[in-house]
């Protein structure tokens, strides 16, 4: 069954639901108004019994009949005596008589002029309502009315009621179907979507939206993620070409130098020397250049939890091992305690890869400022600097200035750094700095101390 079936059934069970209910109260309390006024009436004749005198008249067959005024009451009401053992008086020639209840019997024993009880019962197939009251100590006095005229109208009532619930559970359902074809309109387009997407592989297809509802929300949230699905589907594709490129190389020339060296010419061993020199050389670059890669794929599908990260303790260690590394260069640091939200091993690898490249870019003996405060880590070298035309892309993935492609490196370090921030909602900016060199500044979000 399909969901707009559903939302169309489920309005017309709810709509049968309260037409239902909604009847049944009509019913009773129409029942309700009108045995009342049938009690009221009642309760009227037994007061004017209780203004005339009641008598009893024998016949001469020995029976008695009960002696009223002439004119009470109105056509079809039935009275009668009831006396304390039971018997009872009728008016002459009245053919009717009411059952005698227990209630009417403990009121000619026990009850106080006036007590009364009402019930209901039937006679020759005729439905009656009696009212019982009280009249003299060991009489009791039974007024009867049918309620023929009432059955007649609750039975009228009853039809029209269930006419009016099937109407309505009629109108329920068509308007279900009409309110849900429209409100299903969004999800709709975003099945078709979806299924458009499924078999044609197109991510850039979106949802029309208008509106500020949930299911346009739904919908937002839908061409964000295609959004979100294309940017990634693009890079991955963007990586792959530049892995291609820039492989192809290094592979070329690997495979030519290992060829020379097992070919059959008898080389001399200065050349052989040279040449398996390059094949070092050029495995190691490109052991580089997968290390990158890989680096930058598991940046990209990083699933650890965020914690807090003292970051002038990341970059003191850092400092100290690139120290090692490159003895040539010194390093001046000021580090203040900052504390910034994210991963521990991919925000170390980042700050590692900012301090690197300055090292890299420094003359012999030259110094690097590394300053961290307020969730921000800033490195300065005093090398040669970044050309202007070079500055927009020197964090793109295997972006190259021309003065750098004659030296080691895969492209891929300061990429790796643009990534890790972007993935901790910071950024990372490069500039010309003052007196020369260049500055690098990596920001990151702090985390905020609430004072006890």
């Amino acid at each position: 069954m399909s969901f707009r079936a559903r939302i169309a059934i489920g309005a017309a069970a709810a709509v049968a639901l309260a037409v239902v209910l909604a009847s049944v109260v009509v019913f009773f309390v129409v029942r309700g108004e009108l045995r009342a006024q049938i009690d009221d009436t009642l309760e009227e004749r037994a007061q004017e019994i209780f203004r005339i005198p009641l008598s009893e008249i024998p016949l001469r067959n020995g029976e008695s009949f009960l002696g009223i005024r002439p004119g009470f009451g109105e056509p079809n009401t039935f009275v009668q005596v009831v006396k304390a053992d039971g018997k009872t008086l009728r008016q002459l020639y009245d053919d009717v008589e009411l059952p005698v209840s227990d209630e009417a019997i403990a009121l000619t024993r026990t009850g106080m002029r006036g007590d009364s009880v009402i019930s209901e019962t039937e006679i020759d197939g005729t439905h009656v309502r009696v009212l019982s009251v009280a009249y003299e100590p060991g009489y009791a006095v039974q007024i009867a009315r049918p309620l023929t005229e009432m059955d007649e109208t609750l039975s009228r009532l009853r039809l029209f009621l269930i006419a009016i619930a099937l109407s309505g559970i009629g109108i329920a359902a068509g308007l279900g179907l009409v309110v849900s074809r429209a409100a299903l309109t969004p999800v709709r387009r975003l099945t078709e979507t979806a299924e458009s997407v499924t078999e044609t592989g197109d991510l850039s297809q979106r949802i029309e939206v208008g509106g500020r509802d949930e299911l346009s929300r739904l919908a937002t949230s839908f061409n964000t993620m295609l959004a979100g699905l294309e940017d990634s589907n693009r890079a991955q594709r963007q990586l792959v070409a530049d892995a291609s490129h820039e492989l192809r190389t290094p592979l070329t020339s690997l495979r030519t130098n290992i060829e020379v060296l097992v070919g059959d010419r008898a080389l001399p061993a200065e050349e052989r020397s040279r040449l398996l020199s390059d094949v070092v050389e050029q495995l190691g670059e490109m052991t580089t250049l997968i290390a990158g890669l890989i680096e930058l794929a598991r940046a990209e599908q990083q699933t650890a939890r965020p914690e807090d990260v003292r970051l002038d303790l990341v970059v003191a260690n850092a400092i100290e091992r690139i120290q090692r590394n490159r003895p040539s260069v010194a390093f001046k640091a000021w580090l203040e305690e900052s504390v910034v939200q994210g991963v521990p091993a991919t925000i170390d690898r980042a700050i590692s890869n900012l301090i690197d490249n300055a090292a890299k870019w420094s003359p012999p003996g030259g110094e690097i400022e590394v300053d961290v405060r307020d969730g921000q880590v800033s490195v300065r070298d005093h090398g040669p600097g970044i050309a202007d035309e070079d500055l927009p892309y020197v964090f793109d993935r295997f972006y190259r200035a021309r003065s750098a492609r004659g030296m080691p490196g895969s492209g891929l370090g300061l990429a790796i750094v643009r990534q890790v921030a972007d993935t901790h909602g910071g950024e990372v900016v490069a500039e010309q700095a003052e007196g020369g060199g260049t500055r690098m500044t990596l920001r990151l979000q702090r985390v905020r101390v609430i004072a006890g």
